[in-house]
């Protein structure tokens, strides 16, 4: 049997540490969808500019190893020619780059260089902040698509 902390994902407090009731509070609104009744969105409860976190271990395992095949084809970060039939990495989005280049900026951020697709990342709340985005987008997107079919 899995031990509880491994189940969900946490830690036990240290000596004299207290949780943290108001992100506790935040989560459960978020995860039961009582704040998307409410209105209540993730930028509200947590303000401040989000920085995008480093794409996961597993999302860069994942990534293609391909070919280049094209004469005068470029990695975008170098900006240094493929040899023809080099070994390059590709992202989901189809770009191409020399995995020296790619792995140090998958290390600080989740996206695509050139046209910034997100990659998964490993940061819980960043997650949530993604699926919560989304969530928003589809409600306006929707609505929008109610008002049309009502007023053409």
């Amino acid at each position: 049997m899995a031990c509880y902390y491994d189940e969900h994902n946490c830690k036990p407090l240290d000596c004299g540490e207290r949780p943290d009731d108001l992100l506790h509070l935040a989560r459960l609104l978020l995860d039961t969808g009582v704040g998307v009744d409410l209105q209540i969105e993730f930028e509200r409860l947590f303000p401040g500019a989000r920085r995008k976190p480093p794409a996961s271990k597993a999302a860069i395992s994942k990534l293609k190893t391909v070919e280049s095949f094209s004469e005068g084809e470029k990695c975008p970060i170098c900006l240094k020619n493929y040899e023809k039939g080099e070994v390059v990495k590709q992202l989901p989005c189809c770009h191409k780059f020399h995995f020296s280049c790619v792995l140090p900026w998958l290390e600080k951020t989740n996206t695509c260089p050139v046209c910034r697709h997100e990659l998964d990342t490993d940061d819980r709340d960043y997650e949530e902040y993604k699926r919560q985005k989304k969530s928003l987008a589809k409600q306006q997107e929707m609505l929008e698509t109610l008002h049309d079919s009502m007023f053409t």
